[in-house]
């Protein structure tokens, strides 16, 4: 019997590396060359995945293979392997002759760290994901000296390097941000017309995934009846070009407004493409800037969407691969509360956590306020320890990958970091929540209040976080002047917040 020919490269191709321009692919010859893509099951239960995220990623994948196959690609690709993908890759290393391993930079440490082990004595030839404006590199090069990083200053930076919204030297308009220009909340009858996201019905394809989805992972949360997130790039293309042209205008001025029953807004839905890699951050921006050059949005909306794309998203990969791997752990608070039960089902008298987690559970998504300022701020001020926040939004965003959304969770909601990522903790009570959303109105809770029965749970764990961390945020100057709104309070009311506070955590109060 005829022995199976040497493949001289085998091109790794990870779910979250769905690029057919990656640089996984340099040199890829079909004659000597074979791509591996596996799915594991690992991968939907490291954290406890949605049904939603486990769908886009499987539907996805797939596609990517076909596309692979209609193009004469070869192509090792297993479906749902048991185990790991360490275990996949070691047992096809095993069953083939291969001279060379070859992959993308990962975007996740413990992948990366598993998949180096298990090619074992293979050569590994691992190469800079050029899909990031920024490398690596480059971004150990913009810390390197500084005592502290700001996501402004690297932005700044990368509007220069890249020409992003700049006339010569200086930014489009005189100004770098606009942000003070998009903070808007809607008007007491909300947002009126809202334009279409684009929806997808889905294929054979995907419809096989769903299947599978709801028969081997029955027990996990949320739904797929409402399944419509684009899973080709041809899907992802048309969610770009239809938000440039019916939703960036808007975008900038109620990019931080929330309205119940309402979960698409005026937002791009692009994320999930974008950490995919079915779109590149590139045609990304340059649509953006191309619809302001054209007329077509204002600056403000067009800055604050491509700051969100050339500066966090770069940013906070920055932050991600130079803070790993100990950054995971990090609770500079201390937090060690449990996450609460209702954060999988939804069931709270709160009506703003209960939008937001239903939204979730139904589409696997959320706006970047109701993740920061609703689910995040509560899990903050209630004191939940932060790697339990962390396999939450891993496990149930449809665009969750760990190096973006670790830094924006431990980080930026959690304060888990002590500041790297942000300057002061995003602590609120229930009044930025009412001033920003409908959600407020038909509550049983009132934001206005500390005490009591109908004590807002924000408001009354906002002061309960103050006095728990007096010492510490007293040296903070951004939180100086509330930490001496706190000490304002008479000691009946701060022991009354403290025991409101106590039977919050009790799950007496909130919970449906």
């Amino acid at each position: 019997m005829p022995q199976e020919p040497e493949i001289r490269q085998l091109v790794v191709v990870l779910g979250d590396q769905l690029d057919r321009d990656s640089s996984a692919f340099d040199g890829f010859d079909p004659a000597r060359d074979r791509v591996w893509m596996c799915e594991t099951s690992e991968e939907s239960t490291h954290v406890w995945c949605s049904k939603q995220r486990i769908t886009i990623f499987l539907s996805a994948m797939r596609h990517f293979a076909e596309t692979l196959r209609g193009e004469g690609v070869p192509l090792i690709y297993r479906e749902m392997a048991p185990g790991s993908l360490a275990q996949a890759l070691a047992e096809t290393l095993a069953a083939h002759r291969v001279q060379r391993v070859v992959l993308a930079e990962p975007g996740d440490w413990r992948v990366w760290h598993s998949l180096r082990a298990a090619v074992g004595a293979t050569p590994l030839e691992v190469r800079e994901d050029r899909h990031f404006l920024c490398s690596r590199g480059e971004f150990a090069a913009h810390a390197q000296g500084r005592k502290q990083l700001r996501m402004e200053y690297f932005y700044r930076e990368m509007r220069r390097r890249h020409l992003v919204l700049m006339d010569g030297d200086q930014p489009v308009g005189g100004e770098w941000n606009y942000d003070a220009d998009n903070r808007e909340a809607f008007g007491p009858n909300g947002p009126g017309f809202l334009p279409a996201t684009p929806r997808f019905e889905p294929d054979a394809m995907t419809q096989g995934v769903i299947e599978l989805v709801e028969t081997r992972f029955a027990a996990h949360p949320g739904s797929v009846e409402s399944f419509g997130w684009p899973v080709t790039r041809a899907q992802a293309l048309q969610v770009l070009q239809t938000f440039i042209e019916e939703r960036l205008e808007h975008f900038g001025r109620w990019q931080d407004a929330m309205w119940e029953g309402e979960p698409w807004l005026y937002h791009a839905h692009i994320a999930a493409a974008l950490n995919l890699k079915l779109l590149n951050p590139r045609e990304v921006i340059e649509a953006a800037e191309a619809a302001y050059r054209a007329g077509r949005a204002p600056l403000p909306a067009v800055e604050g969407f491509i700051r969100q794309v050339l500066g966090w998203r770069e940013y906070v990969r920055g932050i991600y691969w130079q803070q790993m791997p100990d950054y995971a752990e990090r609770n500079a608070l201390q937090a060690s509360e449990n996450l609460p039960a209702w954060y999988w089902t939804g069931h709270t008298h709160m009506r703003c956590l209960a939008d937001a987690i239903g939204q979730t559970l139904q589409h696997g998504y959320a706006h970047h306020i109701q993740r920061l300022m609703v689910t995040g701020l509560y899990a903050l001020l209630l004191g939940v320890a932060p790697k339990q926040v962390h396999a939450w939004y891993l496990g149930v965003y449809v665009d969750a990958v760990e190096w973006v959304e670790l830094p924006n969770t431990l980080g930026m909601s959690q304060f888990a970091d002590g500041g790297v990522m942000a300057s002061k903790p995003y602590a609120a009570t229930g009044k930025y929540i009412e001033r920003m959303s409908n959600h407020c109105r038909g509550c049983r809770y009132d934001p206005a209040q500390r005490t009591g029965d109908e004590a807002c749970p924000f408001t009354t764990l906002y002061w309960d976080f103050l006095g728990r961390h007096e010492t510490l945020l007293a040296k903070n100057p951004r939180m100086a002047l509330q930490v001496k709104n706190l000490v304002r309070l008479a000691p009946a009311e701060r022991q009354a917040i403290g025991e409101r506070a106590a039977a919050i955590r009790r799950g007496e109060v909130g919970a449906a």
